[in-house]
């Protein structure tokens, strides 16, 4: 029995197989995910896997549906896995935003699906980390979140020669659009053919590009210019207040496919150019309002960062923690008349915090040895009687006897 293509099975370290992903770096890119955004202030929240069809449908149009794993419940409900999280944060907030105060920090980890063609660096299921701030029109919102997306980088150990921040504005576009003479009916197609631009053969933009009375020279100038709007100013200036000038340069070929974004829009990229974006996101000022079907209105903004590609980077920068095990002690069970006491001992120990594995059934006691050695633990113990424990440490073979009640204290000690 095969798993589906596009997902996969996570395996604790040593992974068997070149072909299943370590559950170990899973659980490590998590961990600073959720610790660098509790440093920020941002609060974790979490949603339904599954959620009505229009939640997607209302935000992206119908043509999302093909990319969708959606179907009927048994109670004849149009549903869907969620695509992204986005839509459903939207939701949330609009149910309850007057219990919260403003501005709304809010990060989570879920799992999305997609029903598309797989890629490298792109699955039909992964895990993401998603922060977002509501309620806030200001521009310090934006270099908050930025900040809070390099902190998370740097906290795997990148640095500015690993990654950039590529920093874009819809408004800029918009106004280049508008002052071009393009009508409004073609602004979101003319988003399309730039969001596109580094992946379109220069002829084919061309073409496009002269239909709705522009040319590529122009849109070229534009991006080599690279004059920040005011808003885009005052963001570089917050991020380089913070010492994190090297981190972003601005980048008008970003722009992001998405139509619901309204204003400033990154993305996060490798200096090497050899993986897919490590990250994006941007303001979209009128979701909440849109899925709430006009009742509340608040400014939004956010990113997205998939566990893929971010782990792609990690193990080409060499940068992946080697995943032992984190057993703490090895409870050695010699005589057998003991295994109660020593079930005791363990119970103490583990609830005193320490990570502890002993023989589940009578064994050697060098079979028993060898399989502490291979746990890597810090220490033995061994119950010599209903009082006594014999403590030994595994890298320097130094041993104490310890009053079995102050086993945990001793062990706190060495």
């Amino acid at each position: 029995m095969e798993r589906l293509p596009g997902f996969r099975d996570f395996y604790p370290e040593p992974l068997p197989h070149t072909d299943v992903w370590s559950a170990d770096a899973r659980q490590y890119i998590f961990d600073k995910w959720r610790t660098t955004a509790k440093r920020y202030g941002f609060r974790e929240y979490d949603g339904p896997p599954l959620e009505p069809l229009e939640l997607f449908t209302t935000k992206s149009g119908e043509e999302i549906v093909g990319q969708l794993y959606n179907f009927k419940d048994k109670g004849d409900r149009e549903i869907s896995l969620r695509p992204e999280m986005t839509p459903t944060l939207a939701r949330m907030v609009a149910a309850h935003e007057r219990n919260y105060k403003k501005p709304i920090k809010w990060f989570a980890i879920p799992q999305l699906f997609r029903y598309e063609r797989q890629q490298k660096g792109r699955l039909r299921e992964h895990f993401q980390f998603n922060a977002d701030i509501i309620g806030e029109t200001d521009p310090a919102a934006d270099a908050e979140l930025i900040a809070l997306l390099i902190a998370t980088l740097r906290s795997f150990g990148l640095t500015a020669d690993d990654f950039v921040i590529r920093l874009s504005s819809r408004n800029a576009w918009q106004d280049f659009f508008k002052h071009g003479g393009g009508g409004h009916a073609h602004e979101y197609e003319f988003f399309q053919i730039i969001d596109k631009l580094e992946r379109t053969p220069p002829e084919e933009t061309e073409k496009k590009l002269a239909v709705m009375g522009f040319t590529l020279a122009q849109v070229t100038a534009f991006i080599e210019a690279g004059q920040p709007t005011a808003e885009l100013d005052s963001i570089l200036q917050n991020l380089a207040a913070r010492g994190l000038k090297d981190f972003v340069k601005i980048d008008y070929k970003v722009i992001r496919g998405l139509a619901y974004y309204t204003g400033v829009v990154f993305e996060a990229f490798d200096r090497k150019g050899e993986f897919r974006a490590i990250a994006g996101g941007g303001r979209y000022n009128n979701l909440v309002k849109l899925i709430s079907g006009g009742k509340v209105d608040l400014p939004a903004l956010g990113f997205g960062m998939g566990d893929v590609v971010l782990l792609e980077l990690l193990k080409a920068r060499a940068l992946l923690p080697k995943f032992d095990s984190p057993m703490d002690v090895y409870v050695l069970v010699e005589d057998e008349a003991l295994r109660a006491v020593s079930l005791k001992l363990i119970h103490d120990l583990r609830a005193a915090g320490y990570a502890v594995e002993y023989p589940l059934t009578p064994s050697k006691l060098d079979k028993q040895l060898k399989r502490a050695q291979e746990l890597k633990v810090g220490f033995t113990v061994r119950a010599e009687s209903d009082a006594y424990v014999r403590i030994r440490n595994a890298k320097t073979r130094d041993e104490v006897v310890a009053g079995i009640a102050d086993a945990a204290n001793h062990l706190g000690k060495l």
